[in-house]
């Protein structure tokens, strides 16, 4: 697994979550989609000098489960046990590079819950009482009188009559708190409308939340009131700080979370940047910096469901197109935030075009100029470039300066386009260069050509990295390019490339 980092003697911390995946169905396109996210986010900071902890993993315990698991005839953990190594085992066919995967059945998240659940009731935030309303247990989500709708959540899930005692959240005393907390922090909810969403929601007004069950014994027992066990979003959000090793909050700990992503799906965004920042505010911990919530993916147009079967497994995609091919797709089909589509004909448009076209026939062309014309040895001296020499490696230097900001924003597609008009000035150089014809009348020239070309496909290989990992070291093999060389330090850097080359590979076949 790829996790090396250029670190400098000054740490710079970044901590970046997927919401944990609730264990009641096995995977689908949705959870591939926020987790190869999230894997070129970490991927990406690691190159440039991070410190990085990339956190997945899966949701446990709640209502759901249990029924899940008694319609499957199992045990809830060993039922748990199962769907969570379905999860495991998709982090590794997509290569993510994640440095921790937690489940909410482990030792360590249940003490973490708890002195969370200590903290929020020492702070004078809960209280008990007894809840009568709507509880869809598809959404495990408290439902509003006003949000029922012939028997359906907002969601379109059923809803289920509720009458039991419990504890309570005082989610009513944080309104103008949390209203003040999003005007101080606007980079807090992402994208814009999605905080234009969350702030019309905490304006309507809030109501207590309720945040223990006695009517089910399938999750983490509430701290010394064991009839009662814990909301499973108060559970399933605690994870975050678990993995941190909280309650002890050390000094990497606060660097850490200072530097907090959590990136979600839409349908969850009120759990994350309304009940969270309340709970961790109430319990005397900062807010994460940032919740960013994407969109959802249709098919063909249709909504993805299991009734229309029309679901999309991630492992029948990277069998059918390849791993990269899928990772790139789903960053560069729609701007990450919005809703997309999928359909057969957009990724392999996308793969032929973009993949074989581009990028492949591209690094194929200039690598086996390199080890053709190259005598094995390629490089140039800063006095031997002429103004077009300068302007493409100025094009590549100046590619890593404009996409981190694309990189904070989750821009993925306005990163990917970036990369793609280095490819393109790439051809136009070899086609007003032409090293074919140097080859026989200046071979100095040539080997100065040669050498901006060879920078300039190896600038491309960092840059694809985070996205196409498998891709960017098959180019950097084809270059005999070290392995500690393969991060950002590396950008306009004087470096000569040494052979003999191999001979290039293709690296997509068309579809």
């Amino acid at each position: 697994m790829d996790r090396d980092a250029n670190t400098d003697s000054v740490k710079k911390y970044f901590y970046v979550t997927t919401p944990i995946y609730y264990v009641n169905d096995v995977p689908h396109i949705g959870h591939a989609y926020t987790s190869v996210a999230v894997d070129v986010i970490a991927r990406f900071k690691r190159m440039d000098g991070c410190c990085v902890k990339f956190l997945t993993g899966t949701d446990e315990h709640g209502q759901k489960i249990a029924r899940a698991a008694g319609k499957a005839g199992m045990p809830p953990k060993d039922f748990c046990d199962c769907v969570s190594g379905n999860f495991r085992d998709l982090t590794k066919a997509l290569h993510l590079s994640n440095d921790d995967f937690i489940r909410t059945t482990e030792p360590r998240h249940m003490a973490s819950a708890q002195a969370l659940w200590r903290q929020l009731e020492a702070s004078g935030n809960l209280y008990q009482g007894t809840y009568a309303g709507w509880y869809s247990t598809r959404d495990e989500a408290f439902v509003g009188n006003d949000e029922v709708k012939d028997g359906l959540a907002p969601s379109g899930a059923p809803v289920e009559w509720v009458e039991e005692a419990g504890y309570f959240f005082r989610l009513s005393d944080w309104q103008d708190k949390l209203l003040a907390f999003y005007d101080a922090h606007p980079e807090f909810i992402a994208p814009q409308s999605r905080r234009n969403e969350v702030v019309s929601f905490v304006k309507s007004g809030l109501r207590d939340l309720s945040i223990s069950r006695c009517s089910i014994s399938w999750g983490i027992s509430v701290p010394g009131d064991p009839k009662h066990v814990m909301y499973v979003w108060i559970d399933a959000l605690a994870n975050y700080l678990s993995a941190l090793g909280y309650p002890e909050t050390s000094e990497e700990f606060l660097e850490f979370w200072a530097q907090s992503l959590h990136v979600v799906g839409k349908d969850i965004i009120r759990f994350h940047a309304v009940y969270w920042p309340a709970f961790l505010m109430a319990a005397g911990l900062a807010p994460p910096k940032k919740v960013f919530a994407h969109g959802w993916w249709t098919n063909d147009g249709q909504k993805i469901s299991k009734s229309l079967g029309n679901v999309i497994d991630p492992h029948d995609l990277m069998n059918k197109y390849g791993l990269d091919q899928v990772r790139y797709f789903l960053m560069r089909n729609m701007p990450f935030g919005e809703d997309g589509n999928f359909s057969d004909g957009l990724i392999t448009g996308r793969i032929n075009s973009d993949l074989a076209n581009d990028l492949g026939n591209t690094v194929q062309r200039v690598l086996t100029m390199v080890g053709k014309l190259s005598r094995d040895k390629i490089a140039y001296a800063q006095d031997d470039l002429a103004q077009e020499d300068r302007t493409l490696l100025k094009m590549g230097y100046g590619c890593l300066n404009d996409i981190r900001p694309m990189f904070d924003e989750l821009s993925f597609e306005k990163v990917l386009k970036r990369i793609w008009n280095l490819i393109y000035d790439i051809n136009k150089y070899i086609d007003h260069q032409a090293p074919w014809l140097l080859d026989k009348t200046d071979i100095e020239r040539l080997k100065v050509v040669l050498a901006v070309l060879a920078e300039a496909v190896f600038l491309t290989a960092l840059y694809i990295r985070p996205f196409m990992p498998g891709t960017a070291d098959k180019i950097f093999d084809m270059l005999n390019v070290d392995n500690d060389l393969r991060f950002f330090k590396s950008v306009g850097v004087k470096r000569n490339f040494n052979g003999p080359f191999p001979k290039p590979i293709a690296l997509f076949p068309r579809m």
